[in-house]
C-alpha cells in the first residue's frame, strides 16, 4: 500500500517560521503523520517574508501588518508557490495552522489586531479551496482519522 502524502504548515512541524520567530509544534499531529510522507510548506516564507516579521491580518481582503504595511502581494505570491508544492507532491490533503492569515481554514483574526476571530480562511487556504484540495486544521484530525479508517 502506498503511503499517503500530506503537505503541512511548516510551523506545525516545529520549523521556526512563525511571524514571531518560533513555531507551533503539535505533538499529536506529529504522531498522526509518522506513517505518512510529509511535505512542509510556509506560504509566508515562500512569499519572501522574513522570520521574524510583524504580525499580519486580513483587512477587506488585503493582508496588512500591524504597522499598516500592505503585504498582500507577498502573501498571494507565497500561496501560489505553496499551491504548486502541493500539486507537485501530489498531496492527498493539507493540514494547516489555525487562525493564520495564510493558513487558517475555518476562522481568521478580524483585521483589527485585537485577537478577535471571525469565520473565514487565510489566503493559502482560500486558494486550496478554489483548487478543490482538501485542507484541515490539527483539530480536524479525529475526523480525518475516522475518514481514513472507513476508506481502508
Amino acid at each position: 500500500m502506498e503511503k499517503v502524502t500530506v503537505c503541512v504548515s511548516a510551523c506545525l512541524l516545529g520549523i521556526n517560521c512563525k511571524y514571531n520567530g518560533s513555531n507551533n509544534y503539535n505533538e499529536k499531529l506529529s504522531e498522526f503523520l509518522k506513517d505518512k510522507n510529509v511535505v512542509p510548506v510556509c506560504p509566508e516564507v515562500l512569499g519572501g517574508l522574513k522570520t521574524p516579521r510583524a504580525p499580519c491580518e486580513i483587512q477587506s481582503d488585503i493582508v496588512v501588518n500591524n504597522e499598516g504595511k500592505n503585504v498582500d502581494k507577498e502573501f498571494r505570491a507565497g500561496a501560489k508557490k505553496a499551491l504548486q508544492i502541493v500539486l507537485d507532491s501530489k498531496a492527498d490533503y493539507v493540514i494547516l495552522q489555525p487562525r493564520s492569515p495564510s493558513c487558517g481554514v475555518n476562522e481568521v483574526y478580524n483585521g483589527t489586531f485585537s485577537k478577535k476571530l471571525i469565520p473565514g480562511s487565510g489566503i493559502f487556504a482560500q486558494l486550496l479551496k478554489k483548487s478543490n484540495i482538501k485542507a484541515y486544521e490539527p483539530d480536524d484530525l479525529l475526523k480525518l482519522k475516522d475518514g481514513l479508517k472507513k476508506k481502508n
